[in-house]
C-alpha cells in the first residue's frame, strides 16, 4: 500500500489513504511472545498476556505496530473475543 515515485532529482514516499487489514491468530498467556508470517497478510501471534481485561489485545497491537511500523492508527475492527481477529492498520 505504500508506492514510490521516482524522478530524476528525487523519490518521494505517497501513501495511500486507504488502511491496509491484518488477519491475526492469537495465542494470549504463552511463555514466549513469537510473530509468525503465514501469508502476506495473516500472522500468528503469541502474547504473554492473558486474556484478561483487554491485556492480550493491547500488546497484539503494540507488536503489530512495531512490526508494520506504522507510526498511524492500530485498531482491532473484529475479534475482540476471540483468537482470531482482523486489525486495521493505517500508516
Amino acid at each position: 500500500h505504500r508506492f514510490w515515485i521516482i524522478s530524476a532529482i528525487t523519490i518521494v514516499r505517497v501513501r495511500d489513504k486507504r488502511p491496509m487489514y491484518i488477519k491475526v491468530s492469537v495465542n494470549a498467556g504463552a511463555k514466549k511472545e513469537s510473530i509468525t508470517k503465514k501469508k502476506e497478510n495473516e500472522f500468528a501471534i503469541s502474547v504473554r498476556e492473558t486474556a484478561e481485561r483487554n491485556m492480550a489485545n493491547r500488546r497484539v497491537v503494540e507488536i503489530v505496530r512495531e512490526v508494520c511500523g506504522a507510526k498511524g492508527i492500530v485498531k482491532i475492527i473484529s475479534g475482540h473475543h476471540s483468537p482470531s481477529k482482523i486489525l486495521s492498520v493505517d500508516y
